[in-house]
């Protein structure tokens, strides 16, 4: 049965500088070819807007809202006929957005996270600017991107009334292998981050000043500029998403690397992890707990935590062997990862919520 879904995200116009962007794109295009009517509210802010590369999606109305007051005056009717309303991890004011679309909304809220482990390293610390304790168990489902053991910790420590995982996707219309001539031994996707920048050092910038003849490509913006870079490292800005696809497919291997609250809380992929094994690019990863569920080791993903680690694949890997891991992750990718695959389980979410709810006031109505 088609539904109403009103989204309130950090953005779905701008990939500038965040992995929202894709997310969103890959899973509401994939509920559109469901049938479902979308709305994606985000809010219009200066950096965005400079570096929107689309500008407005097909597949879902697409609304830029100036602040708080304007949200709340032009859109509380909106949310009101919704079936379900879908308040996004890093929107700005999100406490104060996550309370008015709790009281308007009359079908299922709900959150979705997509910096859980974060999120909830700020809620410890009670620093987070865009979720408040008090409003995780309001929601009628927490739709989390990382999965095992957090997801309990959601529900017993932070009183999440249903927490499920939803990981992020890839979308394999737009991610494919090309028959490419490779411009790099190795390459690296992502906006600087500090936390993440130690095992970039170690498994990308160390391999790269030790093998002058390798070839190697750092692409995301906010890297500071007193970064040095080896002469053989080539630094891309910024990478649209239309051009991942390509940037993935002229490299013989591609590195991904975790932030240490993700390594911390485990079973975090990243949604560049699943782009680089749709194009079937073989990938080498750090290592964090349920990696190994989500793809095999040395099968499937290739595990490094050093840089001598990172060459031996590099320069002894069997060529047949470097083929038939890419293959392998593209496999298990479209067998269980796709935009499609997460568009089912999003509607399966929202309907136990529902049922869940509908007893609850039935129940309340038994009492009365």
């Amino acid at each position: 049965m088609p539904l109403s879904i009103v989204f309130i995200g950090l953005s779905i116009t701008s990939s500038w500088g965040n992995g929202h962007a894709t997310t969103y794109r890959s899973l509401l295009r994939a509920l559109a070819a469901r049938g479902h009517e979308l709305t994606f509210l985000e809010r219009d802010v200066p950096w965005y807007a400079d570096h929107r590369d689309l500008p407005d999606p097909d597949y879902c109305r697409t609304i830029l809202y100036r602040g708080l007051d304007r949200l709340k005056a032009g859109f509380s009717g909106l949310l009101r006929e919704a079936d379900a309303v879908v308040v996004g991890s890093y929107v700005p004011d999100g406490p104060a957005v996550a309370r008015w679309a709790l009281e308007a909304a009359n079908g299922i809220a709900a959150f979705y996270d997509i910096d859980t482990p974060v999120t909830l390293a700020k809620l410890d610390r009670g620093e987070c600017e865009y979720l408040s304790p008090d409003l995780v168990p309001e929601f009628d489902l927490y739709l989390s991107f990382t999965g095992g053991p957090t997801l309990r910790r959601l529900e017993e420590l932070h009183g999440a009334r249903c927490a499920r995982a939803l990981y992020c996707s890839v979308d394999p219309d737009e991610y494919y292998p090309e028959d490419l001539a490779p411009d790099w031994d190795l390459g690296y996707l992502g906006t600087y981050s500090p936390d993440r920048q130690p095992k970039l050092d170690e498994l990308l910038i160390a391999p790269a000043r030790a093998w002058p003849a390798g070839r190697f490509a750092v692409a995301g913006p906010q890297y500071p500029p007193e970064l040095a870079w080896p002469g053989n490292v080539a630094r891309v800005e910024h990478l649209p998403p239309s051009e991942h696809r390509g940037f993935y497919n002229r490299q013989r291997f591609t590195l991904n690397v975790t932030r240490a609250d993700m390594v911390a809380s485990g079973w975090s992929p990243s949604v560049r992890l699943f782009e680089a094994a749709a194009c079937g690019v073989p990938i080498v990863s750090d290592w964090w707990p349920g990696l190994d569920e989500l793809f095999e080791p040395g099968t499937e993903v290739l595990v490094a935590a050093a840089a001598d680690e990172v060459l031996a694949l590099l320069r002894e890997l069997p060529e047949e062997r470097r083929r038939a891991v890419g293959q392998a992750a593209r496999r298990r990718v479209l067998a269980a990862h796709t935009a499609a695959h997460r568009a089912a389980e999003f509607e399966r979410d929202i309907e136990e919520a529902r049922n869940r709810k509908r007893n609850q006031q039935f129940t309340c109505q038994l009492s009365v």
